[in-house]
């Protein structure tokens, strides 16, 4: 039995005219919604920021001015970093739901691990195989390190100490001390 094709009811130009004139309508109704958004941002910022009327103030009035501006300025990066901070949360906890789900969904299900205690020797041992025969002592290969004493100075009276370095004669004995 042979399926037979259904001829549409429409010819082919006059569905080329309806999807022209759909196409039409709907860059119409594009342009006329970027409009409508671009209307709405003007008359939220008229709101928010009334315009700025600068002509015949004074120093101290233009220092006010700014003051307060700087002030508006501050709280709306506190907002907008309030608002970021729970955007950053939201999307987290969205990432994080759309883990679960897809662990509910998927048939693999991670093991739990469990913590093995194994000594340097056995784990040497595993690794290597049978190229391990002898132990290691890790601590030998270590070098070991002298500790020097440090070279404690006299204490001695800061008076005498500051009267005899005074001058250039005291100078002279420093650059004396520090060449040697």
């Amino acid at each position: 039995m042979c399926q037979f094709q259904k001829k549409s009811k429409i010819s082919s130009s006059r569905r080329l005219g309806l999807k022209i004139r759909l196409l039409s309508v709907a860059a119409q109704m594009l342009q006329e919604e970027q409009e409508e958004k671009i209307h709405q941002r003007e008359a939220a910022l008229a709101d928010r920021v009334p315009p700025l009327n600068l002509s015949g103030l004074s120093a101290q009035e233009l220092l006010d001015l700014c003051k307060d501006l700087h002030h508006k300025i501050d709280v709306v990066d506190e907002e907008r970093y309030d608002i970021e901070l729970k955007v950053y949360k939201n999307e987290k906890e969205i990432n994080d739901m759309m883990l679960k789900i897809t662990e509910l969904q998927s048939k693999f299900k991670k093991p739990t691990l469990k913590r093995v205690r194994i000594s340097a020797e056995a784990m040497l041992s595993v690794l290597l195989g049978s190229k391990h025969k002898e132990s290691i002592d890790f601590k030998a290969n270590l070098k070991t390190v002298k500790k020097e004493e440090e070279k404690k100075e006299e204490v001695t009276d800061w008076r005498k100490n500051v009267a005899a370095m005074s001058g250039m004669e005291g100078r002279k004995k420093l650059f004396n001390a520090s060449g040697n």
